[in-house]
């Protein structure tokens, strides 16, 4: 059966995962599977991620842990810290997959992406959504719903519906105004908090009512995204899909600590920790730095200790990616904005002004100087990469960190390392 299209009628898909970060877990531990299962944030602070069974015993999303504790205990809800590797690696894996069926995605974030779907037949368009979701879940275990539509407002629309259909795809191109009469306009893309008052001030309290708003409104009352958001919503595709990747201009790793800091010894183990993590990231994007800021702050709600935040930023004298030269950097900068006798809640790096490796700035020494870095950085990110993250560090990163973020209810589930392997005993 043939699923070319020669008439070319935009089609746009929209593929999301269904509650990504429980699916991830759910992936290495079958038998939560049916069960509520919720997984929390950053220091176990607030749901992220709540699977089918824990929304239907009333756990929101964005709910502090805390307030749930009792309605988790009573419903043996399964928690988890979260795990942003497993996350990561999974989307990966998901992404590869989806660039199977079409070369024109945007990775919209890590659990979302469109994909045009154009060059499919019409009549084939449904069948290729089941079998877009049919090899996600074969090839990565991972549960999908698809909406497709011609605009990728509406193709968000459509996704949103086919999370509460059986087959999980819909493709929305007949009675559109039917389902946009039952669709709030807090739901529509693109609609933030403060545009949707607006609206509902206005009695627009449904796409559909959106939709058929006069023009000279829009213009008058919203921005361009405003309008197009109208536009799209008629059928008239005005976001075009981004299918190049940009580059980052610069690179931020931060960490709230699990319990306060007041060593300078604990923070450097801190920025030593992020600016590794950094500079292997614009490594993998094959980018260099010419400036790192260091900041530190305390909390800004502990009304019972004075409030202390700063920040430092140095310039490179050549721009690099080496994870030696730029901990000995952020060394310096934390020691100039340090000061004793504060309990640090926050500690955090930047790297700034990324250019592509390949454009870095010549001198006398580099070329010397630059093979021994790529040599030495390479065969770091091979061994951790094999082997597990941090498998080859540095001592000032530390050992014993007691400063790291809180997870009590980690899975500690690490897709890079052999020793988290699914094991099979034979009985």
């Amino acid at each position: 059966m043939s699923y070319i299209n020669s008439s070319k009628k935009n089609k746009i898909a929209l593929i999301d995962c269904n509650s990504f970060y429980v699916s991830c877990e759910r992936l290495f531990n079958p038998k939560i599977k049916k069960k509520p299962v919720v997984v929390l944030s950053n220091n176990d602070g607030c749901v992220i991620s709540r699977s089918t069974e824990a929304k239907k015993i009333g756990i929101k999303m964005g709910e502090p842990y805390f307030k749930v504790k009792e309605l988790v205990r009573k419903n043996n809800v399964y928690i988890f810290s979260s795990n942003y590797a497993l996350y990561g690696d999974i989307s990966r894996r998901v992404m590869k997959t989806l660039r199977s069926f079409s070369d024109k995605i945007e990775i919209y974030s890590i659990d979302e992406a469109f994909v045009d779907l154009s060059h499919i037949e019409e009549k084939e368009v449904e069948n290729y959504g089941k079998e877009i979701r049919k090899r996600i879940l074969k090839w990565t275990g991972i549960p999908t719903s698809v909406g497709i539509s011609n605009t990728k407002t509406l193709s968000k629309v459509a996704n949103h519906i086919a999370k509460e259909n059986r087959t999980g795809v819909i493709y929305l191109k007949e009675n559109i105004d039917e389902s946009l009469k039952n669709f709030h306009i807090s739901e529509v893309w693109g609609v933030g908090k403060q545009l949707s008052k607006l609206y509902i001030k206005n009695e627009i309290d449904t796409a559909y009512k959106l939709k058929n708003i006069s023009n000279s409104w829009v213009k008058k009352s919203t921005n361009v995204l405003g309008a197009k958001t109208v536009m799209e919503l008629r059928g008239i595709s005005c976001i075009n899909l981004e299918t190049e990747e940009t580059k980052r201009k610069s690179c931020c790793v931060s960490r709230s600590f699990g319990r306060k800091v007041e060593s300078l010894e604990k923070l450097q183990e801190s920025i030593t920790t992020h600016c590794l993590n950094a500079a292997e990231k614009i490594r993998n994007d094959n980018q260099i730095a010419r400036s790192i800021t260091i900041f530190i702050r305390t909390s800004p709600f502990d009304k019972h200790k004075k409030y202390y935040s700063n920040s430092t930023t140095i310039d490179l004298p050549v721009s690099t990616s080496d994870s030696l030269q730029l901990v000995k950097k952020a060394m310096e900068g934390l020691k100039k904005i340090y000061k004793y006798g504060y309990f640090y809640q926050k500690a955090g790096i930047i790297l700034s002004k990324l250019t592509d490796s390949s454009e870095n700035e010549l001198n006398l020494l580099t070329p010397i100087m630059e093979n021994k870095s790529r040599t030495l950085m390479k065969a770091i990110d091979f061994t951790n990469a094999k082997y597990g993250r941090n498998a080859i560090s540095i001592a000032q990163a530390g050992i014993d960190n007691s400063w790291k973020m809180r997870k009590e209810h980690s899975s500690k589930i690490d897709t890079a390392s052999f020793a988290y392997l699914p094991k099979v005993i034979a009985t």
